[in-house]
């Protein structure tokens, strides 16, 4: 157990916080000991890629660090792989690829760790976890009971999930079982960009690895790298909003970008962001990243979690006052 400890280099966005005690746990042993025996308010810490840190922390913060991957078979087309929840997502999918388990390729490249990644049901290039999700295996924090919580349970929505909910701090994710094919591989390329780069790699045919190489390859064309400057991916949700809503906005904005669904249609908030010049603006330390608006990057290193904090709120007030619509940020704010 450390007292008065920097939660810097466990935060993606790289800003300074303290924790009043730090410990990391890498058995579901050690984390139930360490739970019974404090008193302190609590903090989980995964990868620390979806969480602004804005304060110092007065209590206990414990980094979830169990590792471990097993698998078992399901039917002949099918394989069930678990991952603790302290794996890294990205070597995660990079081992299920080496196998040629088939699923998880869209979501190549995502920050973070494994246990964090039904909590907002993460998501990219027309795939989502619920789209493979089987089950996932959690503390229950009231009365330190082991329980699973199935995909009807989790209750997945657009970067959402029970965990974000009302089972909010009331819970320890502790491992994910996910579905993946082993032959039969369904090849999702028409979102994004995805086609348009296996063109370039000249693959007419692509296999789940190309997929994935193709995905890398757009994310390190456009997004920075949380180990050369401080983000935490995208800091927005795309809005949903009524469908008459966004024909009226298109009276005023003809080139406004939606995606429909039954009477409603997802905005993106890039093209929002953009559209109200942030797109590269820097105010102190904090900046929008000049290749994608929905980023906002420590541009210093310097960044406090109340400036990048403040930096994100006139940002939606701008959205707001432009578009009539309301950002609501992905972030995990602390």
């Amino acid at each position: 157990m450390h007292e008065n400890f920097s939660l810097q280099p466990y935060n993606t966005f790289g800003v300074e916080a303290k924790a009043k005690y730090f410990t990391e746990v890498r058995t579901i042993e050690e984390l139930k000991n360490t739970l019974s025996e404090n008193s302190q308010p609590l903090l989980f810490l995964g990868g620390g890629s979806n969480v602004l840190l804005t304060k110092d922390f007065d209590g206990l913060a414990i980094k979830i660090n169990l590792k471990g991957i097993s698998e078992e078979g399901s039917d002949e087309n099918h394989i069930l792989v678990t991952a603790k929840a302290g794996e890294n997502w990205h070597e995660f999918v990079m081992h299920c690829l080496e196998k040629n388990y088939g699923g998880l390729e869209n979501l190549s490249l995502i920050p973070g760790n494994v246990g964090t990644s039904p909590m907002q049901n993460i998501g990219a290039y027309g795939t989502e976890i619920k789209d493979v999700f089987v089950k996932c295996t959690v503390l229950n924090l009231e009365n330190m009971e082991i329980e699973t919580f199935n995909l009807e349970q989790c209750r997945f929505g657009y970067r959402d999930s029970i965990f974000k909910q009302e089972g909010k701090g009331k819970y320890v994710i502790l491992e994910v079982t996910f579905k993946l094919t082993k032959k039969a591989h369904v090849i999702k390329t028409e979102y994004g960009a995805i086609q348009s780069e296996l063109e370039k790699l000249n693959i007419e045919n692509p296999t789940i690895q190309d997929v994935s190489k193709a995905v890398i390859h757009i994310r390190q064309s456009k997004l920075p790298d949380p180990k050369e400057i401080g983000n935490a991916g995208s800091f927005f949700k795309n809005p949903t909003i009524p469908l008459a809503q966004f024909e009226k906005l298109k009276q005023n904005f003809e080139n406004i970008q939606g995606y429909p669904n039954g009477n409603m249609v997802k905005v993106p908030a890039g093209w929002l962001i953009e559209q109200c010049g942030w797109k590269g603006k820097q105010i102190g330390n904090v900046a929008t990243h000049k290749l994608q608006s929905l980023v906002i990057i420590n541009a210093t290193g310097n960044a406090t979690g109340k400036e990048i904090f403040d930096f994100s709120t006139e940002i939606i007030n701008s959205v707001k006052e432009k578009f009539g619509i309301e950002l609501e940020r992905e972030v995990n704010i602390i």
